[in-house]
């Protein structure tokens, strides 16, 4: 009978310890769409016992800050050169550990249909943040509504551009604002989870970004000293795996074809760290 009821205590603090064994993982994003994007990724990873938890920022600068601080763990917003600039700029240690997609950058209005619409005087709104701004005035040249100057370089400003097609004026805005803004401008740039939030299709845009360059590929951080515990380094190895998945790259091209496109799934960005 000794035996049989310390065999049941055994049982029973293996189903507690199991119980809690389920690790959480705080995943910082910014855009509605990102809940829907992720969802098969936290089925994938229930099964594992990783409780995804998907947390929504309103803004670009806020995700790198939480995660270096430790309010989250991992982030899922941003393009390579976005990144690059905020450690430069802010001196974050943190590190990419996975692409995701790359995405336009669209000319969108409500009010013209065509770049042959926009006249004199009319303003055109691209994100303030220095990143996705040089990207926004780059898709203005590629659509020949300004030129910019000899030398300009990969992320040009404002200060570059050299001629105008028509008398417009370029108006810098926070990227989330730039969407609720287009009933008072001509038109505007406006980055991929914003569009789709407020409801506008790839094939809604007035001017289609073509840029594919590797500069503009999303990423997945983490803090760099996370990747020394080796607990971590599984777990967010298997976030990586789940999201660059057949049943991942399906869902996107079910759900958001023409936006979020794959690439660079072949990299294994994590195995430097792995011993």
């Amino acid at each position: 009978m000794a035996r049989k009821v310390l065999l049941s205590l055994v049982l029973v603090l293996a189903l507690v310890v199991s119980a809690g064994a389920d690790v959480t993982v705080r995943l910082g994003v910014t855009g509605s769409v990102y809940d829907e994007m992720w969802q098969p990724v936290k089925e994938m990873l229930a099964k594992e016992g990783i409780n995804l938890e998907v947390i929504q920022f309103t803004d670009y600068v806020t995700p790198n800050r939480a995660l270096d601080d430790g309010d989250i763990d991992l982030n899922g917003f941003q393009h390579r050169i976005y990144f690059a600039d905020e450690l430069e700029s802010r001196g974050y240690k943190l590190t990419n550990i996975a692409n995701t997609f790359v995405v336009p950058l669209n000319l969108y209005s409500i009010k013209i249909k065509s770049l042959d619409e926009i006249k004199d005087g009319d303003v055109i709104a691209i994100p303030n943040d220095p990143t996705n701004g040089g990207r926004a005035i780059k898709v203005l040249a590629t659509s020949g509504l300004i030129t910019l100057r000899e030398g300009a370089g990969f992320n040009p400003a404002k200060e570059d551009i050299a001629s105008y097609s028509k008398k417009i004026t370029i108006q810098e805005l926070a990227a989330n604002t730039i969407p609720s803004a287009l009933p008072d401008i001509a038109a505007g740039v406006i980055n991929d989870t914003y569009a789709l939030d407020y409801g506008l299709k790839a094939s809604d845009a007035v001017f289609a970004d073509q840029a594919r360059e590797k500069e503009y590929w999303n990423l997945i951080a983490a803090r760099t000293a996370d990747l020394e515990d080796p607990a971590k380094l599984e777990t967010y190895s298997k976030v990586v795996a789940a999201y660059q998945s057949e049943t991942m790259k399906a869902h996107l091209a079910e759900l958001y074809g023409g936006f979020f496109r794959p690439v660079g799934w072949e990299e294994d960005l994590l195995a430097p760290f792995r011993k």
